[in-house]
């Protein structure tokens, strides 16, 4: 949040509704995840104000309904005090969106929840000219849509197999959904321009011959869903996680500079020529390649 403070109506958020004296309270819940003891308090919160119903955003948020203008200050504190404060919705760095991750999703490659916290503590608020969403997937899947958000994240593995070992069994060529493995005299074979680098091959082989040749991170700029939906452009591959949250900070500030008010990311690309935007976001990693 800047410095100045004009009131807690001005804040993201806080949504004000089609009777203009009710406002809608977002939640900041970064990946979606919250403690049991603070959906209780969330829950007590929005008895107390009134409401028996929360609502859950396509942003893996929670919002209560329906608060008096006269009441925010009120609220705003007491979500505070439970660990839930206000969340983000106008042009600024709003909630990160991750899936479950390694932690529980037998698909993923990365641990994408993790990966949402670090940016969340670094970025979430931060008032830019145009509205900032990032979205995180551990996978090829994309089951969070990375690359229709401003700034996606997604986690790829490229396999390898053990040569001369492979039984020609077909488990692999089964599980995959892009059917870019083909058994052929007796091995199992891949077409890289189908495939996706999902990582199901991987953990799919019964024999444990094809294992992780290299893990790396593709971060994707200027997606958007809505009325006109817009895939995002591939800014970087990395293969750590530190080098992911240094461009993404790099990217936001970019963001926070140089970008134009009162139009998406996405539409300002179109205007942009992009090795000269990936120059300025990237410099020490372009002089590595």
């Amino acid at each position: 949040m800047s410095e100045l403070y004009y009131g807690v109506h001005t804040l993201g958020g806080v949504i004000t509704e089609r009777n203009g004296d009710l406002c809608t309270i977002r939640l900041r819940t970064p990946a979606g995840i919250l403690s049991v003891e603070k959906m209780r308090g969330i829950a007590e919160i929005a008895e107390r104000f009134g409401q028996n119903e929360v609502h859950l955003t396509t942003r893996q948020t929670l919002e209560i309904p329906h608060i008096h203008h006269t009441r925010l200050e009120e609220i705003k504190e007491a979500l505070a005090e439970n660990g839930t404060p206000l969340g983000s919705e106008k042009d600024e760095v709003v909630n990160i969106v991750a899936c479950p991750g390694t932690e529980r999703c037998k698909f993923a490659n990365s641990d994408s929840i993790g990966l949402a916290k670090r940016l969340d503590e670094k970025l979430f608020g931060k008032e830019m000219p145009v509205k900032i969403r990032i979205s995180i997937s551990a996978c090829s899947y994309a089951c969070t849509s990375p690359v229709l958000n401003e700034i996606g994240i997604t986690t790829r593995v490229s396999p390898h197999r053990t040569p001369g070992l492979c039984t020609g069994c077909g488990q692999c060529s089964e599980y995959c959904k892009e059917e870019a493995i083909s058994v052929i005299g007796g091995e199992a074979r891949v077409d890289k321009e189908k495939c996706l680098e999902c990582g199901v091959c991987v953990t799919s082989c019964p024999f444990q011959l094809v294992d992780i040749q290299k893990k790396y991170y593709i971060i994707t700029v200027g997606g958007r869903r809505g009325r006109h939906p817009q895939m995002g452009r591939v800014l970087a591959e990395v293969d750590n996680e530190d080098d992911v949250v240094n461009i993404i900070d790099r990217l936001v500030y970019w963001v926070y500079r140089r970008a134009w008010s009162g139009r998406l990311l996405s539409d300002q690309l179109e205007d942009i020529k992009f090795d000269s935007f990936k120059n300025d976001v990237l410099p020490e990693l372009l002089k590595k390649e």
